[in-house]
């Protein structure tokens, strides 16, 4: 009998999990507009914010931040290096009542309203702008809102920010943009 309950005990808490995952799930599909007054999507990206111009970061703006939001993240990465994606920025805790990024954000470790930013696959802090070796690549500007602020330092790397926030994904969106050299 006591195996009995148990094992109804464990498929209900299995039940309500899935359900639990299934509406957590469904909250993380929220998308969040990201757009630039610099490009559009898919399209070039000006020559001023690549390594061969002044390699200053572009002017971002989203929308659509769930409410429940504590901090913002970007990763821009470009999938298409001959070396596998390479990583151009990663900024977090950035404050959830952000609605963009001015063009040419600093590149210190930490900025005036406490986001951090990581290290790139350049080997420095901050942004670094497209400088594909040939070709036409794509620069993916990936936003994503997070209910809690995280736990890593300056200077994290794209794959501690991405693991510090599973599980913490509210609404994401994404800006594409390309360059040619």
């Amino acid at each position: 009998m006591k195996a009995r309950v148990l094992l109804d005990l464990a498929l209900l808490a299995t039940a309500g999990a899935t359900f639990c995952c299934i509406l957590v799930a469904e909250g993380k599909t929220m998308e969040l507009k990201v757009t630039s007054t610099a490009f559009t999507e898919g399209a070039m990206i000006p020559k001023l914010y690549t390594c061969d111009g002044k390699d200053i970061s572009p002017p971002l703006q989203w929308s659509g931040t769930p409410p429940q939001a504590k901090t913002i993240a970007l990763i821009a990465d470009d999938p298409d290096a001959p070396v596998g994606t390479w990583v151009h920025w990663v900024l977090f805790n950035l404050p959830a009542t952000s609605k963009g990024l001015p063009e040419h954000v600093p590149t210190d470790k930490t900025l005036p309203s406490g986001a951090k930013q990581g290290i790139t696959d350049f080997k420095r802090v901050g942004y670094g702008g497209p400088c594909p070796p040939g070709g036409t690549h794509r620069y993916y500007f990936k936003l994503y809102a997070l209910d809690s602020e995280l736990k890593v330092d300056a200077g994290a790397s794209k794959a501690e920010v991405l693991q510090a926030m599973e599980g913490h994904v509210l609404a994401q969106g994404q800006l594409m943009g390309r360059y040619k050299r």
